[in-house]
């Protein structure tokens, strides 16, 4: 059995996915796409060393920052690394925030048409030369239902659907739902539901816990690899830009806390779209998920 504990950023899915496991004497597997990443462990809010020491966790810090890592790549791997795993074991939790990586891992996900260098770098060009705007409105133009669940403040992503249906004339919301392969054992999916007033509460309190436990410190550690994918996304883009000058150190706090709702409220729209949740109280006892 598959246990799946999904839900928003913030929501309490670490914690309660490690009390899943230990009462099915059991080991994690990730599907958060910025956890993969070994040196930003802090604004990914990855696992601590003393939580990965009560219960093994799998991809986890598995790549470098410098490295790109897509949906179909973990796909293939994770799908690999669960075949294995269920040939000798009953039970795996897998945890995570990334809806896309989650439809990977479930049903997976082929890897996308190659783009030719000529339309990657125009579309390039022309985001540098008209700005984040004019690509955040030609992917609603010819892809409004990618649109709801991206981080349209995310230009590699939105890029990425422009990219695929320059050239296979093909929306890359419609290839993401294309794939179906059946899971090897049953699975139990849930997500943790938080009133939203008090989600965005606890979202507040852990961008300012992150602060203090060094977030500008590993941001500035990976300044110079800033244009890389892994970095493009909340937490670090809007630190990049207070070093950069273009704002104050508490603007960039204030935006990170903002864009982390916003994402919360994608990570939300998928779930409830696109993924069969029972949703749970965060009170819910792990064991008692296990006795229904």
């Amino acid at each position: 059995m598959l246990w799946v504990i999904a839900g928003p950023t913030a929501s309490g899915k670490t914690s309660f996915a490690i009390a899943l496991a230990k009462a099915l004497d059991t080991e994690i597997i990730s599907f958060d796409s910025r956890q993969f990443f070994r040196e930003i462990p802090i604004g990914t809010a990855a696992p601590t060393s003393e939580e990965r020491s009560i219960v093994t966790h799998h991809f986890i810090g598995n790549k470098s920052i410098t490295e790109t890592y897509s949906a179909g790549g973990y796909a293939n791997d994770a799908r690999a690394f669960c075949e294995r795993w269920f040939a000798q074991r009953e039970h795996l939790v897998a945890v995570g925030g990334s809806g896309l990586y989650l439809s990977a891992l479930l049903r997976g996900f082929d890897d996308l048409p190659s783009i030719p260098a000529a339309i990657r770098e125009d579309i390039n060009r022309k985001t540098e030369a008209k700005g984040l705007t004019w690509l955040q409105e030609e992917v609603q133009r010819v892809d409004p239902k990618y649109v709801k669940t991206v981080d349209v403040q995310n230009p590699r992503r939105l890029a990425r659907a422009l990219e695929v249906y320059r050239s296979s004339g093909k929306r890359l919301s419609e290839l993401q739902s294309s794939n179906n392969r059946a899971f090897p054992v049953p699975v139990r999916t849930y997500g943790i539901d938080w009133p939203r007033d008090e989600l965005y509460a606890r979202i507040e309190q852990r961008v300012d816990a992150m602060m203090a436990d060094g977030l500008e410190d590993e941001a500035q550690s990976v300044y110079a690899y800033r244009t890389h994918q892994a970095l493009q996304t909340v937490g670090y883009r809007e630190l990049f830009s207070f070093f950069n000058g273009n704002c104050q150190r508490k603007e960039a706090v204030d935006q990170i806390k903002t864009n982390t709702r916003r994402y919360a409220k994608r990570q939300l729209t998928w779930f409830r779209n696109r993924e069969s949740l029972t949703w749970i109280a965060p009170n819910t006892k792990a064991e008692s998920l296990i006795q229904q």
